[in-house]
Parts: C-alpha cells; sequence; structure tokens
C-alpha cells in the first residue's frame, strides 16, 4: 500500500511534464518603414514566471531599395517573455543586439546595436 501511495503521484509528475520542448515561430518588421523582414523558428523553454525562447532567425529586406534582390541576414535569436514584456539579444553577423519590447497586439519596441542608431523592432509570437 506504501508503494502504491509513493509511486502514483510520481507517475503523474512525469506524465505531467512536457515531453520536450515546443518550436514556436517569431515573426516581426524591424525599421523605421518595416523595411526588415523577421522570421525565426524558436524552441521554448518554460522558466519560473517567464518563457525563454531561442532559435535561428532571417532577416529579409523587403524594402523598394533593393538592387540585386532582397538582402538576407542570419543570426539567432533568445527572448524573454515576461508579464507583457519581451527581452533579448539577437546576434547578427557577430554583432549582439538588445531588444525590449512591451506587449499590445503584438510586441512593440526598439532593438538597440552597438555603435548604431536604435530600430523599431515589432515582433509576433505564434
Amino acid at each position: 500500500m506504501v508503494v502504491r501511495v509513493l509511486v502514483l503521484p510520481a507517475m503523474l509528475v512525469v506524465l505531467a511534464s512536457p515531453a520536450g520542448a515546443e518550436t514556436r515561430v517569431v515573426f516581426g518588421y524591424a525599421g523605421e518603414l518595416g523595411e526588415w523582414e523577421l522570421d525565426a523558428s524558436v524552441s521554448e523553454k518554460p522558466a519560473f514566471r517567464s518563457l525563454d525562447l531561442a532559435g535561428p532567425f532571417t532577416m529579409k529586406h523587403v524594402g523598394i531599395c533593393t538592387v540585386e534582390g532582397p538582402e538576407e541576414k542570419k543570426g539567432e535569436i533568445h527572448v524573454r517573455l515576461s508579464q507583457g514584456s519581451m527581452r533579448g539579444t539577437l546576434s547578427i553577423d557577430g554583432v549582439e543586439c538588445q531588444y525590449r519590447g512591451r506587449l499590445s497586439d503584438f510586441y512593440s519596441g526598439v532593438m538597440n546595436c552597438p555603435d548604431r542608431p536604435d530600430v523599431p523592432l515589432k515582433l509576433w509570437v505564434k
């Protein structure tokens, strides 16, 4: 009887634990006119009172000033969602940029890269 009492809660904990990290999509637009499109496939890691997302992303220049097709940049994104805000880093071509955004219909904020002006960045998470 004692064994059954100890085994049942342990089995419930195992069954309630996630089997693996879920994959989510982060997408958005950067720039004053939204001339850069961002698309990322990220893995989620639940944390205490927040959700961490990380994975590769691609930024594609979709503005009208392209000469030989759209310019693309690839990098890594790491963000934390917590209480209506998003904070994180985007690594682009070896440069670490910081992001802070607030949630309304989407996360609206600013990407700050060293030695460059701040860039508006709007992100959605699905």
